[in-house]
């Protein structure tokens, strides 16, 4: 069994930055060595990492790969490599393709395709409907990562806005229920105020889609959505939190006794209100991107735990279908090719400590999914792993996109820490700016 040798790196992993070096043995890690020790058996290639950081593989619990049913935007093949690009060893994909991922035979054809087609490991959440909840009951638990739960505006019927629905979703299950919360008809008041405000228009300006999508109706459905989990005793991980007032709902305590947590997403980390000016709708999502304010009391949370994940939602449209303002132009952006150095960046700039970082991306999520030998630096644990250099100023141009849709919200913009390789189950899947598109990732297991 191939034995690969990765010294004299910084190692960032479980809350510590430390100099030494890991060993790979075939898929898993084998020995993480410090204080200058030697592996214990003879390694057929070593690759000297002085300078660079070596960090467990990202885990991005929220994507978006369009596949099935909307491959003109993107697909499972060419979001993966751009996963791969990315440093993310691993994805969770949601369920409002085509068809949509809300019976057991979609979702079982729904794994088929990501053994044939990922380059990155994976998982599948299953979808909820106002009337599918008794199919939660034959899920495999050790092979779906979690229920999703639009409880705000979805696609097609995966809007579940019935009471005794949400009661019987949160009663049903104990895997990780993973909501989007807005409240439609808080959206719906603010839709109508604005629309009248500007003489019935078919559509606004970009910079009402956080007046419409706003902070009061993300509060109002997290705080229902919290209600509901802690009357059942649901293991609930709110997503994509965009304000401050969101943060109050959430109780301080170590990781692992939480059955209730909140994820933040790399966009709304990164952007302002102040942004749309100039991204203007490359950066509309939902919820909508907000405040200053919001997003700075958002880095705070990361610091603080009071987010416990970042993913992306990275969710790709064509440009053409960005088109339009606050009501025509759809929501979402592709984002997860630079997810990781986009937080890294911030380490850059003083923001976060590079810990957290990894705490977040990597160790948080395979804490809250209980994910089976991932997401840390461990002898034993698979070897998905990303090695990373600082002091690399570059600047994101078109012809470095992997993404289908070809544009990015990143494009122009520079930054400081490059990825260099990623190891999946210890295979070099990216390196030197190539991705080997002979090999298919794993599908992930949940203890």
């Amino acid at each position: 069994m191939k034995r690969i040798c990765i010294q004299n790196a910084l190692i960032v992993n479980e809350g510590q930055t430390f100099k030494g070096s890991i060993v790979i043995e075939g898929q898993v890690i084998k020995e993480v060595l410090t204080n200058g020790a030697s592996p214990a058996e003879p390694c057929q290639e070593t690759i000297d990492a002085d300078g660079c950081y070596l960090l467990p593989g990202v885990i991005d619990a929220h994507v978006h790969f369009r596949d099935p049913g909307l491959t003109h935007k993107a697909d499972i093949t060419s979001e993966s490599r751009a996963a791969a690009a990315g440093g993310v060893t691993s994805v969770m994909d949601m369920p409002n393709t085509n068809p949509q991922t809300t019976t057991l035979s979609a979702l079982n054809a729904k794994f088929d395709l990501y053994a044939q087609k990922s380059a990155v490991n994976y998982s599948c959440y299953f979808g909820a409907t106002n009337t599918n909840y008794p199919e939660l009951a034959a899920l495999d638990k050790h092979r779906v990562c979690g229920v999703k739960l639009f409880m705000g505006s979805s696609t097609g019927n995966m809007l579940v806005d019935r009471r005794e629905a949400l009661l019987n979703i949160f009663g049903s299950t104990d895997l990780v229920i993973a909501a989007h919360c807005e409240d439609q008809a808080i959206i719906k008041q603010n839709t109508d105020k604005y629309r009248q405000e500007n003489d019935g228009a078919e559509d606004l300006p970009i910079q009402y889609h956080p007046l419409i999508r706003s902070a009061e109706a993300c509060y109002e459905s997290t705080r229902q959505a919290v209600e509901l989990a802690r009357q059942a005793n649901a293991r609930l991980h709110v997503l994509h939190i965009s304000t401050a007032k969101e943060l109050e709902l959430f109780e301080h305590m170590p990781l692992a006794e939480k059955r209730i947590t909140a994820e933040a997403c790399v966009s709304h980390l990164i952007f302002s209100d102040k942004d749309y000016a100039q991204a203007g709708t490359r950066i509309k999502c939902n919820p909508a991107i907000k405040t200053e304010e919001d997003r700075d009391t958002l880095r705070q949370a990361v610091c603080t735990d009071g987010i416990d994940t970042i993913a992306t939602d990275h969710a790709p449209h064509l440009l053409s279908e960005k088109e339009g303002g606050a009501l025509k132009a759809v929501s979402g952006m592709p984002s997860i090719q630079f997810s990781l150095i986009s937080m890294l960046e911030l380490v850059h700039q003083g923001v976060l400590p590079i810990e957290k970082v990894v705490e977040k991306m990597c160790h948080a999520p395979a804490t809250i999914y209980q994910i089976h030998q991932r997401g840390y630096i461990r002898p034993g644990y698979q070897a998905d792993l990303v090695l990373v250099s600082p002091d690399r100023e570059w600047k994101v141009t078109a012809d470095s996109l992997l993404s289908k849709c070809a544009w990015s919200p990143f494009e122009g913009r520079t930054f400081h820490w490059q990825v260099e390789k990623t190891f999946v189950n210890g295979y070099l899947l990216y390196t030197n700016g190539q991705i080997d598109d002979n090999y298919r990732g794993q599908e992930l297991r949940f203890r």
